[in-house]
């Protein structure tokens, strides 16, 4: 069986004495480059292991502590699940302590081990008050109930020893406490550092947090540009050894086939195929580490070992921002990232809630997305060992209320851990079952809010019908609109709603209207069109006159249903004919002369000017006759 193994970075105030002790504990410099020999400074991340008592291993990221290197130091904090804190006790607390525990907090890491380095040089009393005080604080806040006292603290010196073993037995229950990652995970490996290797090829090394790798593994490979290209793993390394398959947690080096180290910088990302949805634009629930509610419209965002400068929009009061991103990077819904304004070098902490949201069109729509992730946050419940619990289905819909009716995005709820695949399709939906919830292309909707909401399409259809019994029906449009549905949801969503809530309601939709079946018949017009029907069977093209219609009660309203329903043919000028006048005038203006003029196809039908103009402009638009010059026309053979 092969030995435990973790990952801990460090972090702490420059000249505090971070790579010291990790050289300490693992007889091996973290410090690679010549200027960080020469200089005594951190500037790059470094990485150094260790074997511990009980025969797990651990592997220490080393970060600078330097202000100017904040952006290194939130790269090698990224992507790993515990922290060594480092405070000197001849210093004491310093403003990148502060800054790097904000970090911690920020990205939710939930272990930290706080070393108070220098103990022969000063009383490590007061400092590791502060520091316990500090840490638990932290702690609390992302979500980890850790008591001042319970925080896990060693005074040490590396210089006289003091301490060491305790560390080492400290480290041993940081790591066994540690959660078990999962090993069949999908990879997302952030690139740390590359380098080529002669006779080998381009390495990328990085921690590898859950998932395994092996050689001949196809994996997708996003570099810091955003180009995505697939790549195979060649062979792998971690701790100094060859392996021929890594699990997490570990320090990983990948020889990657056939690619080109200026390719692979840090930042850039090798995932499992298919396995990670790609976005450049994301929501995020933002919370203020340090400094202002909100970030400012141009930040930074860290997540994995990636910094971009992104443009951040508030949407509502500021608990939920926009991010736009300059390429697409690898996610998973409730990743944690951290925003950052450069200049006051305030820290925001922040979750991924959406990875493909709407566009924001309409007036208003920021709050409106606002207040919806709002209250899909909001009903999320701690549960057992501080693990979101999993909310109870109708309890999360009525709390993702968008107006009076319980509708979402399914995205949204599948974010809430609801498998909002499991309701009622909306065709299998009637009027007397009431399911949990319905689901309608990628909305879902309340069940009880459902089969009340057609009730009230069917009461708002029927009292139309009452108010104008000529007419067809409802307009879609008109129907969201009755039923109070949320302007923030698109046109096609509207018709997606209102069509498969039609049946429900015991109506139909036809070409875009909803009305009851057999209604927009014509009702007192009938008689009326039954008397211009006998007319025009007798004499084709004898149009009524103005007078006769009025003396019928056939308005433009009664004329307009009984064109609708396919009793008459509306000509400009209220010229009413028959819906067969046209195909009857082209059998008579065939066997006249061609071309010829508007008198003589007048004179043919039998018909007045009043008629024959507007008939003979309807038969060339419908293309069966057209115009030879300014008085003659023929049939279009």
């Amino acid at each position: 069986m092969s030995p435990r193994r973790q990952v801990v970075a460090t972090a702490g105030h420059v000249d505090h004495g971070k790579s010291t002790l990790v050289r300490a504990l693992t007889g091996r410099d973290p410090d690679r480059l010549t200027e960080e020999k020469q200089r005594g400074l951190t500037i790059e991340l470094g990485f150094v292991w260790t074997a511990l008592p009980s025969g797990a291993e651990v592997a220490f990221v080393d970060v600078p502590g330097h202000r100017r290197f904040i952006g290194t130091m939130l790269s090698g904090l990224g992507p790993v699940p515990a922290v060594l804190l480092v405070v000197a006790a001849d210093q004491g607390w310093q403003e990148q302590t502060t800054e790097h525990l904000a970090a911690v907090e920020a990205l939710g890491v939930r272990h930290v081990l706080v070393a108070v380095t220098r103990a022969d040089l000063a009383d490590p009393g007061p400092v590791a008050d502060r520091a316990r005080s500090e840490v638990a604080a932290v702690l609390g806040r992302t979500g980890a109930a850790v008591a001042p006292g319970e925080v896990p603290l060693v005074a040490v010196s590396a210089v006289s020893g003091e301490g060491m073993v305790e560390l080492t037995a400290a480290f041993d229950r940081l790591v066994a406490a540690l959660p078990e990652p999962d090993p069949a995970a999908p990879v997302r490996l952030w690139a740390d550092r590359s380098f080529t290797v002669p006779g080998s090829g381009t390495v990328v090394t990085g921690t590898l947090g859950a998932g395994t790798l092996r050689p001949g593994d196809a994996l997708e490979l996003l570099d810091d540009e955003g180009e995505v290209a697939t790549v195979e793993v060649r062979g792998l390394h971690s701790q100094g050894r060859a392996a021929e398959a890594l699990g997490p947690v570990t320090r990983a080096a990948v020889n990657l086939r056939r690619v080109e180290r200026e390719a692979v910088g840090r930042g850039a990302v090798l995932t499992t195929p298919g396995a990670w949805e790609r976005a450049d634009v994301v929501d995020l629930a933002v919370r203020p580490v340090t400094g202002a509610e909100v970030p400012p419209v141009h930040a930074m965002l860290h997540v994995g070992t990636a910094d971009l400068e992104v443009r951040v929009r508030p949407l509502g009061a500021g608990a939920v921002v926009r991010v736009t991103l300059p390429h697409a990077l690898p996610w998973r819904v409730g990743d944690r990232v951290i925003l950052r304004d450069p200049g006051t070098r305030e820290l925001w902490a922040a979750e991924v809630l959406d990875l493909a949201p709407r566009p924001l069109r309409r007036r208003g729509a920021a709050a409106a997305r606002a207040e919806d992730l709002a209250a899909a946050c909001g009903a999320e419940a701690e549960g057992q060992g501080g693990e979101p619990a999993r909310p109870d289905r109708r309890a999360a819909l009525r709390a993702l209320r968008l107006t009076e009716w319980q509708v979402q995005p399914a995205g949204l709820l599948e974010r809430l851990g609801l498998d909002s695949g499991a309701g009622a399709e909306a065709s299998g939906a009637t009027a007397d079952e009431v399911p949990a919830e319905v689901r309608v292309g990628e909305l879902v909707v309340d069940g009880a809010a459902w089969s009340a909401w057609g009730e009230e399409l069917a009461r708002a259809v029927a009292a139309h019908h009452e108010a104008d019994p000529l007419s067809p029906g409802v307009l879609v449009a008109g129907a969201a609109r009755a039923l109070g549905l949320p302007g923030r949801l698109s046109a096609s969503e509207w018709s997606d709603l209102v069509t498969a809530l039609a049946p429900v309601a015991g109506l139909e939709l036809t070409d875009g209207l909803v009305r009851k079946p057999g209604a927009g018949g014509l009702g007192a017009a009938e008689a009326g069109i039954v008397q211009v029907e006998q007319w025009l069977r007798q004499e084709p093209f004898n149009a009524p006159e103005a007078h006769e219609l009025a003396d019928l009660a056939l308005g433009a309203r009664e004329l307009a249903a009984a064109a609708r329903v396919g009793r008459i043919l509306r000509l400009p000028g209220e010229v009413v004919l028959l819906p067969d006048g046209p195909a009857r005038a082209m059998r008579v203006l065939a066997g006249l002369p061609q071309p010829f003029t508007l008198s003589e196809a007048r004179q043919a039908l039998g018909t007045t000017r009043r008629v024959a103009v507007p008939l003979l402009e309807h038969l060339d638009g419908r293309g069966w006759t057209r115009r030879v010059d300014g008085q003659r026309r023929e049939v279009v053979r």
